[in-house]
């Protein structure tokens, strides 16, 4: 049960469950209600004012917009304005620099097409008269080919050989008087021993001494010959040749084995054969003779140098022997002396009667010791050290030196 009082008159009174919950729907409906028409009325009103005011700002929001709008058209007009005046200029400009372009490569191609043209004429002027110049050039080898063949079928072993010493005589004729102004150049006729070489070269310095000398030999063969030599077959007799002939080297100059790859590969060095021997082909003829002197005038100096020696030497063993004969003779003056003494001496204790003789002897004595000291006194510096320019520069040195004791000297001597 549930008690019950009256908010106006202050009663109270019991409802059941029932009741109490009817009387509390009631109330529930009644304030729902009330609070409901009052909420509703205040919807309204704010509905009204938020329409109007939503109004009111579309109306101002749509003046904006047009407004807006109205200006980004004008804005937009003007852009389309400018657009097509700058397509207009562009258009202008590419339809300008489009027809400059096709008159440059019009240009261009008649410009080509004349080069092309002229390069045509110009190649077949070329093509031509490089077709000449090279039947020209094959005429003219025709012609010497059958001219040399002609040649070699005409000339004899001998001829040939010549005309290849023809050749080197040439070729050293053209520089001699610029490369090899105090050489000596020419045939060798001496065959006195048996046999000759065809050249010797031979080269001096300043002082007129040799210091290199070459004994060539030129050897060819034509083409027709059945036995056919080699280089080597000639070695022997080259190195005999330059042996007596004193040539320091030996150079075989030669056309023999055309095909031999060694000797067509420059100079051939075959000292391990025979000592200082080479073999060339012709076009090496000079470049050998210069490689040699070239070699050789480095070694002037020291020939120079041991030249000198040697001449000191014997300059020093000259006064030696002179030095030695001088004493020789004087101990066998003195010796003979001694004898004659000692022949008198037993003469005089022997006899009276041999006084003569004793007195002869004396006398020979007495000569004896007179060509010594004559010797003696002809003793000197001056005439030991004549023709002697070594010995002489040495007592020339010492005598500047200190004072020269010509006594002391002879006392050594003896």
């Amino acid at each position: 049960m549930h008690e019950i009082k009256c908010p106006n008159c202050g009663k109270a009174f019991s409802v059941d469950e029932a009741g109490y919950a009817a009387i509390i729907k009631q109330v529930r409906d009644s304030e729902f209600s009330k609070d409901l028409t009052e909420r509703m009325k205040v919807f309204e009103t704010e509905k009204r004012n938020a329409l109007e005011m939503a109004a009111a700002q579309a109306e101002q929001a749509k003046s904006s917009a047009l407004a807006q709008q109205q200006q980004q058209i004008s804005d937009l007009k003007l852009k389309v304005l400018t657009l097509e005046k700058d397509k207009e200029l562009a258009v202008s400009n590419a339809l300008a620099t489009q027809q400059q372009a096709i008159a440059d490569k019009d240009k261009t191609i008649i410009e080509l097409q004349g080069l092309v043209e002229t390069t045509k004429r110009q190649g077949a002027l070329d093509t031509q008269s490089l077709k000449n110049d090279y039947e020209s050039q094959l005429k003219a080898k025709d012609t010497e080919i059958a001219l040399y063949k002609d040649m070699k079928a005409k000339m004899s072993t001998k001829m040939i050989g010549e005309t290849l010493e023809q050749h080197c005589m040439i070729e050293f004729e053209r520089l001699r008087a610029t490369a090899f102004q105090h050489a000596y150049f020419g045939k060798d006729n001496d065959a006195k021993t048996g046999s000759k070489g065809d050249f010797i070269f031979r080269d001096y310095d300043a002082d007129g001494n040799e210091y290199i000398s070459i004994m060539f030999e030129m050897k060819n063969e034509a083409d027709t010959t059945a036995t056919k030599h080699k280089n080597e077959d000639f070695f022997k007799e080259l190195n005999k040749d330059r042996n007596e002939k004193k040539c320091e080297y030996a150079v075989l100059v030669s056309l023999l084995e055309q095909d031999n790859e060694l000797y067509n590969g420059g100079i051939v060095d075959v000292s391990h054969k025979y000592d200082k021997m080479y073999v060339i082909r012709p076009q090496c003829f000079i470049p050998m003779i210069t490689l040699l002197r070239n070699a050789a005038q480095k070694t002037i100096e020291y020939r120079n140098q041991v030249m000198r020696l040697e001449q000191a030497s014997i300059d020093v063993s000259n006064f030696e022997n002179e030095m030695n004969d001088f004493k020789s003779k004087f101990t066998k003056h003195c010796k003979n002396a001694g004898d004659r003494y000692e022949e008198a001496i037993k003469n005089i204790n022997d006899t009276i009667k041999k006084l003569e003789a004793t007195r002869d002897a004396l006398r020979k004595w007495n000569d004896h010791l007179g060509d010594a000291a004559k010797n003696l006194d002809d003793l000197s510096i001056k005439k030991l050290t004549r023709g002697n320019p070594t010995m002489a520069a040495k007592f020339a040195a010492a005598r500047a030196a200190a004072p020269i004791d010509a006594d002391a000297i002879n006392a050594s001597a003896e």
